[in-house]
């Protein structure tokens, strides 16, 4: 059966561009379009698409409130279009947080001048959305998701189509506890040995995370839930293009009571510190703890790819890493674990029913690679008990 697609863009030259590739493809099938975010709405309980293709600059309505309506009212997978900019990688994560399953970036030029790589691309973004498991039964929009506000007193500590210096201070203040980072869940029910018992504690030495489709909200929710005393360095690689990684750091920086950053070649790893990998590059881990950072291979489909971190840190730490696999597309990340498997670090996987694409951790899992399988809401808590 086709894939039943609503494309949303203000742009008549994009809509028909968009619904000419996805017609292209035939198990794909273009059921309507729409101009604005009030008319996306209105299209998508009528017509009940699979996938909504969503711009966000749009007259009446944009395209994040448009999100936040669809989920409210006929919970559907949203791929969101955005610009290639700091501002457009906010917009995006603000976009992701309100419900949109996934992102490309837009660019006009590549629909004009690359026509088979902007197909291939969005055909196989589309499909694999339209397979997650981001359909809910009782769905509520979150409202934006802000700081928190400032501690009244302080108290002294112990994230294409195609160095920011922390504001922390070492002897800082505690950071206040970060509102609630809300996510869709998905109504498949978790298989009965779906969740693994609570790990025993280790003096991990790196906790390390790999992720991609659904990501951006999951780091979210695993990360808030650490302490500001967390004991442990963390690495964080995240499929993203290279204009997004700095935002989605800054952003995960405001929300969470660990600091994180975008790395930088020579940045030192600290117990508190979260690094995210820059787009388009690559992270390596050498044992003196400092971290390296690469130009993208051209031969490798990721960029930056959990393989290459993860195999990193296995030749560094030895049995010294917990490594987290989150939700994502493909299997990028079974190797590197694989390594680390090999040398005693202990690997855990996010399980199916919590997951917006179960690829990644699934590769973990049939690879017989996962010493614990957990949900998403489980799997900060329990990165806490095991380091601390």
């Amino acid at each position: 059966m086709a894939v039943k697609v609503l494309v949303v863009d203000d742009s008549g030259f994009f809509r028909r561009r968009v619904s000419e590739i996805l017609s292209a493809d035939p198990s794909i099938q273009v059921v309507g379009t729409a101009t604005n975010g009030k008319e996306a709405i209105d299209q998508a309980l009528a017509l009940k698409p699979d996938v909504i293709t969503m711009d966000y600059e749009m007259p009446m309505m944009d395209g994040i409130t448009a999100v936040r309506h669809i989920m409210q009212r006929c919970p559907t997978p949203v791929l969101m279009f955005s610009s290639l900019t700091h501002e457009g990688a906010r917009v995006t994560l603000d976009a992701l947080d309100a419900g949109a399953v996934d992102f490309l970036p837009k660019n006009f030029e590549d629909i004009s001048r690359n026509p088979e790589k902007v197909k291939q691309l969005l055909c196989e973004k589309v499909h694999s959305i339209s397979r997650s498991n981001r359909r809910f039964s009782a769905y509520s929009a979150p409202a934006p998701v802000a700081a928190p506000a400032p501690a009244p007193t302080p108290a002294p500590t112990a994230s294409s189509f195609s160095s920011h210096s922390s504001s922390h201070s070492s002897s800082a203040a505690v950071r206040p506890a970060p509102a609630p980072v809300h996510a869709p869940v998905a109504t498949r029910a978790p298989a009965a040995s779906a969740s693994s018992p609570a790990p025993k504690r280790k003096a991990y030495k790196l906790v390390a995370i790999g992720t991609s489709t659904g990501g951006p909200v999951a780091l979210q929710r695993v990360l808030t839930q650490l302490p500001a005393n967390f004991p442990a360095p963390i690495v964080l690689i995240q499929h993203m293009p290279a204009a997004f990684t700095k935002a989605f750091a800054e952003r995960l920086d405001k929300l969470c009571r660990i600091t994180v950053k975008e790395a930088e070649d020579g940045d030192i790893l600290r117990p508190g510190l979260a690094l995210l990998a820059p787009g388009g590059k690559q992270m390596m881990i050498d044992g003196r703890g400092a971290v390296k950072i690469l130009p993208g291979d051209e031969r490798l489909n990721y960029k930056p790819c959990v393989d290459i971190t993860f195999g990193s840190a296995a030749k560094s730490y030895g049995d010294k890493v917990l490594a987290v696999v989150l939700t994502g597309m493909g299997a990028d990340g079974r190797e590197g674990a694989r390594l680390l498997k090999q040398g005693g670090s202990s690997i855990w996987a996010q399980d199916e029913a919590s997951c917006v694409i179960y690829g990644m951790p699934m590769a973990i899992v049939k690879a017989d690679l996962a010493d614990a399988v957990y949900s998403l809401d489980e799997i900060g808590k329990h990165i806490v008990e095991a380091c601390i």
